[in-house]
């Protein structure tokens, strides 16, 4: 993808001010890519707004809408966001120049990272999980179970994860049909209906954990959550640089024992060229504002300095990684 040199995009959204007694006083007037209006991206926005307006009064982090990570790769890369919101399977496709993009991407940095915790959940009816004696994901391919299971819409890296989860045990979408199921691809929102309405077994999906759209499901019916063993997990965390992780049995009262699973993570990016100052207080504004991130959702409680500066799969702005280690991290 052609690269366009926009460090000059970001250092032309700086403005100096001058102040009574001939102070001088920094503002910023940033956009930030996210995903859609609604959503937890957008409530991140405002809170990176926040941060940053309380650090620099006057300052502005405009939310722009985009069709998520992937799209906000390219945006970035084009110099048409100073800053975006990228999943972090997303930017290992990017830097790898693997499909949806035609060659390696090198233009990204890393600001901070935003949160750990929205885990692939493996969420089946447990009428048929009892009815064909299913405990864990592995399952499915040891027995060929004819079952139909919803993955999130193509185009939506979630959804190619949940593939190369099943691929890791040895069911693809075309053994799961051959063995008379089903692999669907249904937009979040979607997929507790089709649950509800016996229309899918399974829901395999990136979710927070107690998301209160499973909450809605397993009020309606009778759910199980199963778990991956280790040598899967560490397959797909291979494969897309993520991480692991453990749903807590008393995160639903439905559960009898800890959930081992891969979850996706979410990153804050600038271009690697972006002006250095303008990374540092950006950086600095949310290392000294953090509640600011923690209060636009309850999601986002566990997010704290040591959380924003562990990113590991694309190298953090040197501006950026400068603040973390001033803070100790």
């Amino acid at each position: 993808m052609k690269k366009m040199l926009a460090g000059a995009l970001a250092g032309a959204a700086i403005t100096v001010l001058a102040m009574a007694g001939g102070a001088q006083a920094q503002t910023y007037n940033l956009t930030l890519c996210g995903a859609s209006p609604g959503g937890l991206w957008s409530l991140l926005g405002a809170g990176v707004d926040a941060a940053v307006k309380k650090a620099f009064p006057g300052s502005t982090v405009t939310y722009q809408t985009s069709g998520g990570g992937l799209a906000n790769v390219a945006l970035l890369d084009q110099g048409k966001c100073d800053l975006a919101i990228i999943h972090d399977a997303e930017a290992k496709l990017a830097i790898g120049g693997k499909p949806p993009f035609q060659g390696p991407i090198d233009s990204m940095a890393t600001v901070a990272q935003l949160y750990t915790w929205a885990p692939m959940q493996a969420i089946v009816n447990a009428d048929y999980a009892k009815e064909h004696n299913l405990a864990t994901l592995e399952d499915i391919a040891e027995q060929k179970l004819p079952i139909r299971i919803a993955l999130n819409k193509r185009g939506n890296i979630v959804s190619s994860v949940g593939e190369s989860m099943l691929n890791a045990i040895g069911a693809s979408p075309d053994e799961i049909k051959s063995w008379g199921g089903d692999v669907q691809f249904a937009a979040s929102g979607e997929q507790g209906d089709l649950m509800r309405d016996r229309r899918i077994d399974m829901i395999l999906n990136s979710l927070f954990v107690n998301h209160s759209s499973i909450r809605e499901l397993a009020s309606s019916i009778d759910v199980k959550l199963l778990p991956v063993t280790q040598e899967t997990a560490d397959k797909v965390i291979e494969e897309w640089d993520i991480k692991p992780f453990t749903i807590k049995n008393e995160s639903y009262d439905w559960t009898d024992s800890d959930v081992l699973t891969v979850t996706v993570s979410a990153q804050l990016f600038v271009r690697a060229d972006a002006d250095e100052t303008m990374v540092h207080d950006i950086t600095k504004a949310l290392v000294d504002n953090a509640d600011q991130l923690n209060g636009v959702h309850k999601a986002m409680a566990p997010l704290d300095v040591a959380l924003m500066a562990g990113a590991k799969t694309v190298p953090y702005h040197p501006a950026a990684r400068k603040v973390y280690e001033d803070a100790g991290h």
